[in-house]
């Protein structure tokens, strides 16, 4: 076991770079399985998740090359199995990507169903709802889906919400899909676009990405593709928090304005001095935070993988603040180890009352969920004398080298056995 130690207090200063995007490289590396030929993507993060993915694909018989980890090359020549097991499905609900690319590769599938996760449940029934209209025979059994198509055929699929993973699942499906897909209401994050990009490198025909409606033009086989994946914006929105929180100055090196102008906007309203640039984005902290309110929404309204993290910086916000959380239905369980820090929250529902303290003081905490163990992070920063946050396996899902950013701009941060 181990934990982060932090001795708060000092304001974070200087340039730090922005790593690959988790959730864009996961989807990039299930599309390797739609073909036999090599995929090199450049610019993945070092993180639990992709080398859990790189797990599965192995398992499933891709060769994954020995190279520098920013560089990937994955080759899906051979498939050797089409199941992916529980062992793996359970530490990453991403791995249910698995099931589109296998079923339209081979005519089947067989995914472990990832089941509910501490922030709440993501059923998988809208996948699976769009796999049938694209004809597929889906059975459930023993904790499993199972697939089969002899070849799937387009469809006008209308998702009953805008969800990230069954668009990317579906339109990664589509691809090889005899005729044309219309996915209605279709989510818009920059990693759809990012993916869709890579697809169309292979040869799909793909439009309307980033938008509500996307259209694929299914094809009878696709090459492989050699792709750089977007800059993560939930890291870059994370390390300008970093540096709002703290009152310091920090510019995060190839963040990206268009994809966090949600972020942007509410960090000005409490008083942060924000500045974009064609090489990243730039945060100069406010001598006093004033409230703002944010409600959670799918792209491009606030994200709810930052709820978390601007919660801790409204702790230290003059007035009261509002956060609205519309995603997932138990995405408050930071708030309790804020409290523990002295922040003054009270949680209604989906809506937590936010009254601003003059300062937070640090404490033992435990981090329950990826996002919210970098909320208590950011807190500790901001905190007098020293936080230690425990199960930090959490951050490791998500952040590279998290510690060692921070430490650049100046922050007193550590990892230690627990």
């Amino acid at each position: 076991m181990q934990k982060i130690v932090i001795r708060g207090g000092r304001a974070l200063r200087g340039t730090v770079t922005v790593s690959g995007s988790k959730n864009a490289g996961l989807p990039l590396l299930f599309a390797s399985l739609l073909t036999r030929e090599r995929c090199t993507i450049h610019g993945l993060p070092r993180v639990a998740d992709i080398t859990t993915t790189l797990r599965l694909l192995e398992g499933l018989g891709v060769l994954v090359g020995d190279g520098e980890f920013a560089t990937i090359v994955v080759e899906a020549r051979t498939l050797t199995s089409s199941e992916a097991p529980y062992e793996l499905v359970r530490t990453m609900r991403a791995s249910f990507l698995a099931l589109g690319p296998l079923v339209a590769r081979t005519g089947h599938a067989r995914v472990s169903t990832p089941g509910g996760c501490a922030i709440g449940s993501r059923p998988v029934d809208i996948h699976l709802a769009g796999f049938e209209r694209l004809g597929a025979r889906i059975r459930q059994t023993h904790g499993y889906v199972e697939a089969e198509a002899s070849r799937l055929r387009g469809a006008r699929i209308a998702l009953d919400f805008p969800s990230v993973g069954a668009t990317e699942n579906l339109m990664m499906a589509a691809t090889l899909a005899d005729g044309t897909t219309l996915i209605e209401n279709a989510a818009r994050e920059p990693e759809i676009d990012d993916l869709a990009a890579a697809l169309c490198k292979m040869g799909a025909k793909i439009s309307g990405a980033g938008t509500s409606v996307i259209r694929i033009d299914g094809v009878r086989e696709l090459g492989g593709f050699d792709h750089e994946v977007i800059p993560d914006r939930i890291e870059a929105g994370t390390l300008l928090l970093a540096g709002a929180i703290t009152g310091g100055e920090v510019h995060v090196a190839r963040a990206r304005a268009d994809h966090l102008d949600a972020l942007v906007a509410k960090l000005e309203e409490a008083g942060v001095a924000v500045e974009a640039r064609a090489d990243g984005i730039t945060v100069r902290g406010a001598a006093l935070l004033a409230a703002a309110d944010i409600r959670t929404s799918p792209y491009p309204g606030f994200p709810t993988d930052l709820q978390a993290q601007f919660m801790a910086l409204m702790a230290l916000g003059k007035g009261q603040s509002v956060i609205t959380e519309t995603i997932f239905e138990n995405r408050f369980m930071h708030v309790q180890e804020l409290v523990r820090m002295g922040a003054d929250i009270r949680v209604d529902g989906k809506t937590a009352a936010v009254r601003g303290v003059a300062a937070l003081s640090g404490a033992p905490v435990m981090a329950t969920d990826l996002r919210a163990s970098v909320c208590l992070v950011l807190a500790g920063l901001a905190a007098q004398n020293t936080t230690e946050v425990l199960r930090v396996y959490h951050l490791d899902r998500g952040y590279e080298r998290l510690e060692e950013k921070l430490s650049t701009l100046g922050a007193d941060i550590e990892r230690v056995r627990a």
